[in-house]
């Protein structure tokens, strides 16, 4: 069991920066998958990017690739989002899920995959 708690939500004008963390409380966080996923007003939850357990590796859905950048501090316990060059269609609530997943080579994309969930932070990008 993880229980994830997100951070850092907030307002921010278009072209700015935001940081999300999610910090994770149980064990073995190294061996979990985490990810962001992001839900919209009227719009499905959709997938943002996500980090192996090791962290050494990481993918990102088309429309954050070089701007968004997931880390993770596994002795924190804390992964990270980074946010830059925000726009106004990244506005949603996001969300961090954790996936047991002993694979460093394959990580989910789909929500199905992702067995715990934060509550959700609100990110609203500015025009």
């Amino acid at each position: 069991q993880v229980q994830l708690a997100e951070s850092g939500g907030g307002l921010v004008q278009a072209g700015g920066s935001l940081r999300l963390s999610c910090a994770a409380s149980g064990r073995a966080f190294s061996s979990y998958a985490m990810a962001w996923f992001r839900q919209a007003p009227g719009k499905e939850r959709e997938f943002v990017s996500a980090i192996s357990g090791s962290g050494g590796k990481t993918v990102y859905e088309d429309s954050v690739k070089g701007r968004f950048t997931i880390s993770r501090d596994n002795a924190e316990y804390t992964v990270y989002l980074q946010m830059n060059s925000v726009k106004p269609e990244d506005t949603a609530v996001y969300f961090c899920a954790a996936d047991y997943n002993l694979n460093d080579y394959y990580i989910g994309r789909d929500s199905a995959d992702y067995d715990f969930w934060g509550q959700g932070t609100q990110v609203t990008v500015s025009s």
